[in-house]
């Protein structure tokens, strides 16, 4: 068996830049510290991440979620435009969690790609925190993995961690909700991150100048505009009044997923006609013939969170939903569910 011995190799010939991750965390560095809240115990660049629980919780139960953006990447990479997808990573977690009742603690990210661009990446990361700073969450670490050959050049991938807590005697499963209640309904800013398969399907066939003037900005711009952080005001709702069951609409869109917080004897019937379907909807609706029933159960139609709560409590709801700044109505009502009825009905 023979070897070269003039061959020296490093780990940058085998297409690994060190310099460039060392970069990055030093990039990432102010903007990871502008989310660091009560609990964190140290910063990035640890082997692990270190986060006390307040003593506010007697009974704390942690929550955890994770989601990635999806193929919503596709149009960022083609855009090249990457300054709003880490907060939608962010997004599609802790709107997860929250719906229990929990309040988003801590962040960690992942961040894959075959060669590492600093900037590009370094634009990603600006917009996790961002989104950690929206949601009152601590980016507390992540990783960076440079694997060349594993994806195309100019692509990444990401993941995202996200860690909360709930009292436990407060944790929000949807099993006080009872016939009578109502469903209010909170604005989504997009198309949020999920449906972009079809999305980019869509394009694909209709060919439209993604720089063209649509409703007056960029169509590009309102395809890639991030998820709605919905945190900090439906936390303070919670705080005030009885929020029975909350549902963030994500893949399934309003009809796969109102049901994950209702029993089995319950249905909710949604009414078509209590909000606008945001003209993003509209455009996407005609220019690929999708109809309303598909339309439902893969996009969230303008509707990015439902919060169920009684009659008795509606108004306040509302009310204080909207000096938050949430754009909300009321779209729904819970009855009895009846024999071979689905649980979501869009009327």
């Amino acid at each position: 068996m023979s070897s070269n011995t003039n061959v020296s190799l490093s780990y940058r010939d085998a297409g690994v830049d060190i310099d460039a991750g060392d970069a990055l965390v030093e990039a990432i560095k102010p903007f990871a510290k502008r989310t660091m809240r009560e609990g964190v115990m140290g910063g990035i660049g640890g082997f692990g991440a270190l986060f006390e629980v307040s003593k506010k919780y007697k009974e704390p139960v942690l929550v955890s979620g994770t989601d990635g953006v999806g193929t919503k990447l596709k149009l960022a990479f083609h855009l090249n435009k990457h300054d709003t997808v880490g907060i939608d990573l962010v997004a599609m977690s802790v709107n997860d969690i929250l719906v229990q009742g929990a309040e988003p603690l801590f962040f960690l990210d992942y961040f894959a790609c075959g060669k590492l661009d600093v900037p590009n990446a370094t634009d990603v990361i600006k917009g996790i925190a961002k989104g950690c700073e929206l949601a009152g969450c601590a980016l507390i670490g992540g990783e960076t993995a440079e694997m060349p050959g594993m994806y195309p050049d100019g692509e990444y991938d990401l993941a995202g961690f996200a860690v909360g807590a709930v009292e436990k005697a407060k944790i929000i499963d949807g099993s006080k909700i009872m016939p009578g209640d109502l469903v209010l309904g909170l604005a989504s800013s997009g198309a949020h991150s999920n449906g972009y398969s079809l999305v980019r399907k869509i394009i694909s066939v209709a060919k439209p100048d993604l720089n063209a003037d649509f409703h007056g900005r960029k169509l590009a711009d309102v395809l890639m505009e991030p998820t709605h952080i919905y945190v900090k005001p439906l936390l303070a709702l919670m705080s005030t009044l009885e929020v029975k069951g909350m549902v963030h609409i994500t893949g399934g869109g309003l009809v796969e997923n109102v049901p994950r917080v209702l029993q089995k004897n319950l249905t909710a019937v949604l009414h078509r006609d209590a909000w606008t379907m945001p003209p993003l909807f509209t455009w996407l609706q005609q220019h690929g013939g999708v109809a309303d029933a598909e339309m439902h159960r893969v996009f969230n139609c303008g509707i990015g969170m439902a919060v169920i709560v009684s009659k008795e409590n509606a108004d306040a709801a509302t009310a204080q939903l909207k000096a938050a700044g949430e754009s909300v109505a009321l779209i729904g009502e819970i009855r009895e569910r009846r024999e071979g009825e689905a649980q979501t009905i869009v009327l």
